[in-house]
């Protein structure tokens, strides 16, 4: 039996996520898995919005074609959203016409567990700050201020969507802050791994206030790529950045204990997974501009096994307590 349009819209979010979140997907294995689909949702859409403005995919093509596919993309959502609320209900199966997969499946979610639009419209806005000749676009950050104002709509945010699938055991605007520090401190440590990268593709996220500190600048930065030389600068441009980010780590930890326990274990495997990348980054000598850190299978596999068996406990507490 084919599945239902909505079903299909959640399928082809999953796969997006197994297929370009490896340790994003890994960490959902350990939420329930009632709560899986709709983190698979938020993923998809974040994903396809990121694809739109991605400087390799959209090279060549006018600014204003990918300005034009996001403000799609915004009103298919207020259209699924219009529709979900028109019916009574969400997830009658039906698909709105016009509306790609990865809307009908985030716009159920948003319905089901009552997410506020506005984070998904401060994603969008973020988005659209990452491209090259639209307005506010920024190559450079010149302060840690304008990055996190950046971040606010492309990380705390996403940190925010989630919180409402993942559920809480306090009011849920108690868990806001350590939720959005998470997301920002997901999101630095891509910066962090990824300068080699975006440097690569125009773009420098590393505030040039805190790397003027330790006498780098975006010009040492790409020497230094382009001869495969290392630089006790950057190393310590770099350290100073890793310390930021595991302060945010710090500030975001109190909020994995906010959560049900049925997503803890997923959701502390997905902090280990992330936060061990900066371990991964120090052991290489901070060789961030030649290579990308990951940290290796054998290791993945010893953080979250542990919270495997956390999750068969919370599911079988929460069966006894049903």
């Amino acid at each position: 039996m084919n599945p239902g349009p909505l079903d299909a819209a959640y399928l082809h979010c999953r796969e997006l996520a197994a297929e370009h979140g490896k340790s994003y997907f890994l960490a959902t294995r350990l939420l329930p898995a009632r709560d899986r689909p709709a983190v698979h949702a938020l993923y998809g859409f974040a994903r396809t919005v990121d694809d739109v403005v991605d400087v390799d995919a959209v090279c060549g093509r006018p600014v204003t074609d990918c300005l034009a596919e996001l403000d799609r993309i915004e009103a298919e959502l207020r259209c699924a959203l219009d529709k979900s609320a028109l019916d009574g209900a969400a997830g009658d199966g039906a698909t709105p016409a016009r509306v790609r997969p990865v809307v009908v499946a985030v716009a159920d979610t948003i319905t089901r567990y009552e997410i506020s639009l506005d984070h998904f419209t401060a994603f969008l806005d973020a988005m659209r700050m990452d491209l090259p000749g639209a307005p506010g676009y920024r190559a450079e950050y010149a302060t840690m201020a304008q990055l996190r104002e950046y971040m606010h709509g492309s990380a705390a945010a996403i940190g925010l969507q989630m919180l409402p699938v993942l559920g809480t055991v306090t009011p849920r605007a108690e868990a806001e802050p350590p939720a959005a520090a998470l997301g920002e401190a997901f999101q630095l440590t891509n910066f962090i791994r990824d300068v080699g990268e975006d440097l690569a593709r125009g773009r420098v996220y590393l505030p040039a206030e805190d790397l003027a500190a330790f006498g780098v600048d975006a010009d040492l930065l790409r020497h230094c790529r382009d001869t495969g030389r290392s630089d006790p600068r950057i190393e310590r441009a770099l350290a100073h950045f890793v310390c930021v980010n595991r302060a945010l780590y710090r500030r975001a930890r109190p909020g994995l204990a906010m959560l049900e326990p049925r997503a803890r274990p997923g959701m502390v495997a997905a902090f280990e997974l992330y936060s061990a990348i900066l371990g991964e980054i120090e052991t290489s000598g901070f060789r961030v501009l030649d290579r990308r850190a990951v940290v290796p299978r054998r290791r993945r596999l010893a953080l979250v096994a542990p919270r495997l068996l956390d999750g068969a406990v919370a599911a079988v507490r929460g069966r006894a307590g049903d």
